[in-house]
Formats: structure tokens, sequence, C-alpha cells
């Protein structure tokens, strides 16, 4: 009984394979089995996208009558929105014209118009929507999850984050930290349609099968005999976990990488480019058991869009159609009640046009963390209603604020944890996504 308890988890469950991928039990019911998070990275502008602002059209050029917030560079009078806004579903909820795919399928998402955040620009806002804190040297959410719930599938890593390269910060962003290292997010290049470009050196090309789990299963003696000898050490155990995966990888991966099995129908709906062809995949991952899938929508921060907000309407015609094609292919196959679907970035924008010396044309604007948007849908979330709201100019959340605590909670909840008792203990105390904070947002729970 004693060694039983000494291997369980911080989920509440025993697992008796010795496997730290192996799925593990919730602490109740779940609503959702997996996760896709779809992180338009630069930030992009809530008053342009999902928080319509009549006010803004009524003032345009006028100083804002309470005074501008404190953001990172200067900005200066209100800016009206270039895009009309249009009512879609049977919800009537205003999305912009630049996403009319995803604005027909309003009524099965949830928009959240009141997320904040307490910094103004993009590394600690980052941090604090991938990995709760504002600080590096913590989980990230999918490292969380893996950790807390083990994976369907242990032939492809539990938690996967599609990038053609890297956003700002990089792997931070999906490191497992002080978690075992078997929970680190595995980040594949998702520049190529060929699996074999895409995932390199999978196979071995001089032994078959068979002859590789001869050599790791003389391997796994040796690593015991060693880890006998000098005791516990993580990374050399997070080693052996990953050599597994890859060897595991081998039998599924090249077929699940592979979009071009998909008909030619399928790849037309979700269009061309990286962030159609990761969006695509992440349909494929999740179809087959994985439990974490996100998918940036380019490198860098392509989102922050300082000199000019007309390059938001490019931007969303590269991401509304695979948004909408990946949203549709879950509810057809009724994945989408058991998936839960993020769609946002790391805070939103001003109202007010910025000014700074940094900018060529005076049409963009700056970071505001004071309020934003960010959509869910599927997993256990209602669907077309609006949760929250940003003052009559969209420059600060106003009604039922929200912070990424708490909805890092909301999601651990739908997935059947509860946030207080997903703990690791490290450097002499216990640690958990939310930190000390957070609380579950039942309102918008189905």
């Amino acid at each position: 009984m004693l060694g039983l308890a000494g291997m369980a988890d911080a989920a509440g469950t025993v697992n008796t394979s010795g496997n730290p991928l192996a799925v593990k039990r919730t602490h109740f019911p779940a609503k959702a089995k997996r996760v896709v998070y779809l992180f338009l990275n630069g930030g992009p502008s809530q008053v342009d996208t999902f928080d319509p602002k009549p006010m803004l059209t009524k003032y345009h050029g006028q100083p804002v009558p309470s005074g501008n917030l404190r953001t990172e560079r200067k900005t200066g009078n209100l800016l009206k929105s270039p895009f009309e806004f249009r009512r879609g579903g049977k919800s009537g909820i205003e999305i912009s014209e630049i996403f009319p795919k995803l604005g027909a399928l309003v009524d099965d998402v949830c928009v959240i118009r009141s997320l904040h955040t307490n910094r103004p620009n993009h590394e600690p806002s980052l941090f604090r929507l991938n990995c709760g804190h504002p600080l590096p040297g913590h989980p990230s959410m999918g490292s969380w999850l893996t950790y807390g719930l083990g994976t369907e599938n242990q032939n492809l890593p539990g938690f996967v984050v599609l990038c053609p390269g890297l956003p700002v910060i990089g792997p931070q962003l999906w490191t497992s930290s002080f978690l075992p290292g078997v929970h680190q997010g595995t980040h594949i290049m998702n520049g190529e349609s060929d699996p074999e470009k895409l995932i390199q050196h999978i196979r071995n090309k001089a032994l078959d099968a068979g002859e590789q789990r001869g050599q790791l299963d003389l391997l796994a003696r040796l690593n015991r005999l060693q880890m006998e000898r000098d005791g516990a050490n993580p990374q050399f155990e997070a080693g052996v976990q990953s050599m597994e995966v890859a060897y595991r990888m081998q039998t599924e991966a090249m077929d699940a990488f592979d979009v071009r099995k998909e008909s030619e129908a399928t790849r037309a709906r979700y269009g061309e480019g990286d962030f159609a062809r990761g969006c695509l995949l992440a349909r494929r991952l999740l179809e087959r058991g994985v439990r974490m899938v996100q998918v940036y929508f380019g490198n860098g921060q392509p989102w922050d869009n300082h000199d000019d907000i007309q390059i938001h309407r490019r931007l969303a015609n590269q991401s509304d159609g695979p948004i909408a094609a990946l949203l549709q292919d879950l509810k057809a196959s009724g994945l989408l009640q058991e998936t839960v679907v993020i769609i946002g970035g790391e805070f939103g924008r001003t109202p007010a046009v910025e000014v700074s010396g940094l900018v060529n044309v005076q049409n963009g604007r700056d970071h505001n963390n004071h309020g934003f948007s960010t959509l869910v849908a599927g997993g256990g979330f209602k669907g077309g209603i609006t949760y929250g709201a940003t003052d009559e100019f969209g420059f600060k959340a106003v009604e039922n604020p929200i912070e990424p605590f708490d909805l890092h909670a909301t999601i651990l909840h739908l997935m059947g944890i509860d946030h207080t008792r997903l703990t690791y203990r490290h450097s002499g105390r216990d640690y958990r996504l939310t930190d000390v904070g957070g609380k579950v947002i039942n309102e918008i729970l189905a």
C-alpha cells in the first residue's frame, strides 16, 4: 500500500504502469478530454474583431473623455474601426466582417470580452496566457494537463505545439519547467506537408522495429542499473521516456502528420499556409487522442499591428477559414462536445491611435492589456453567448473582468480537474497552474 501511495500523482491517480503518460483518473466527471489552443500571437485588436464599439465611430478623432490608460507606447485620439460588424447566427452576436466564416458559427462560440492581464508588453502576457504566471520558470498549461491526466495515445506526444518557426519567447511557452521533462511540449515546425520533412529522423533506415526494440530493452536495463546506483535523476529519466515516445511514434506519426491523406475538398476548406496546415494537423492529432495541441499563427508576433490596423484584414483572411473548418469538422464528428477550443492572443489593442515615434503610419494601435477578447467553444462551454464587457470605447474590462488564472481554472474544471488540487512540490512549496488564484467561471458553462 505504501508503494502504491507513492505512485499516486496530484490528479488522484494510482499509476501502476509506471508510465508517467498513462491515462489517469479525474477528480470528478469530465466534460472535455482534450484542448486545442489557436494562438493569434502579437495581440489582435478586440475593437476590430470581436468587441464592437459604436462610440469609437461617434467620437473618432477625439480624445478619450476619461483620458488614455497607461500603455506601452504613446497613444493619441480615438480611432474608429475600419471594419463593419455583422450579426451572426440565431444569437445575433456581432463579429467583424473580417471573420465571416467564424461569424457564421458564432452560435457554437462563447465570446469572452473581459479578459485582462497586468502587463502591457508581450513577454509577461504571453507567459500569463500560456503558463499562468508572468515570469519564466513555470510549466505551461499543456504540461500541467499531461501531468495531471496523461494522454490517450502512447504512440504520439501528449502535448504538441505547431508553429513554422518560433513565436516571441519560444520554447519557454510550452516548457514543462520543474515538472518531469516528459511533459514538455513537442514542437513541430509545420512548414512542410511531407511528414518525412516535417518530422525528420523519425525512421531508422538501418534497423527494423524488432532490432530497435531489442536495443531499447538493453538500454532500459542499463538505465535501471544506473538509476539504482546514482539515484533519481529527472533529466535522465525524461531522456529515457523521450526515446520511448520517439520509438512508438514510428508506428503512427507518419500517418497522423500526413495531411495529404485528406481529400482535396477538405484541404481546400482549410486553405493554404502554415496556420491552415496547423489547424488541419490539430484535428488529426485530436482525433488520435493527443491531449493538447497548440497552433501558433506564425513566427514572431504577426498580429502586432502598431502601424496600420488594416493589416488585420489580411491576417484574418489567413485564419478565418482554417478556424471555421476546424470547428465544423470537430462538430460534425462529435469531437467538439469533448474538446475545448480556445482562440485568442496575449492581449488586445488600444481604441486610441498610436502616435509614438516608432511607427511610420499612424493608423495602428498599441498593446492593450486592460481589456481584450478571447473565444472559447466546445468541451462544456455555452455557445452563442458573450461574457463580460469593456467600457464604451473598448479600453478596459468593466463587467465581469477575468484574468488568465480564471480561464485556466475553468478549462481544468471542464477536464475534470480541481485546479487547487493539481499541484507539484518544488523548491519547498506546492505549485499549481493557477498559483494562489483562479476561479471557475460557471456562468459560461453549459
